[in-house]
């Protein structure tokens, strides 16, 4: 998240989230309220805003050298979107993205 200047907000033991600001997105990470085991779900990503090429770099970098494996190297995309994936360590595939402006 640090690539992103995203900052911690709401935490417990729990329960983590982080957002750049008011009103802006907030990603969170918390363990499952049904006492379940935590899965990968099937068919679904998360997307996250990037703003920039350089951030969407530096975090898919960031995510493989803490182990998370590559699914799409940075790059253009439709000549609309800089993107890049990656799945993390529990598998859940990951977006990021910044607008090709």
């Amino acid at each position: 998240m640090e690539a992103l200047d995203a900052k911690p907000g709401w935490t417990s033991d729990t329960f983590a989230s982080f957002s750049t600001g008011a009103g802006q997105p907030t990603f969170a990470i918390c363990t499952p309220f049904d006492d379940n085991p935590a899965t990968v779900g099937n068919g679904t990503m998360i997307a996250l805003l990037a703003g920039t090429k350089d951030k969407v770099d530096a975090m898919h970098a960031k995510a493989l050298a803490l182990g998370g494996t590559d699914e799409v190297a940075p790059g253009l995309r439709a000549d609309v979107f800089y993107l890049a994936y990656f799945r993390d360590l529990d598998g859940n595939k990951i977006a990021l993205y910044a607008p090709n402006s």
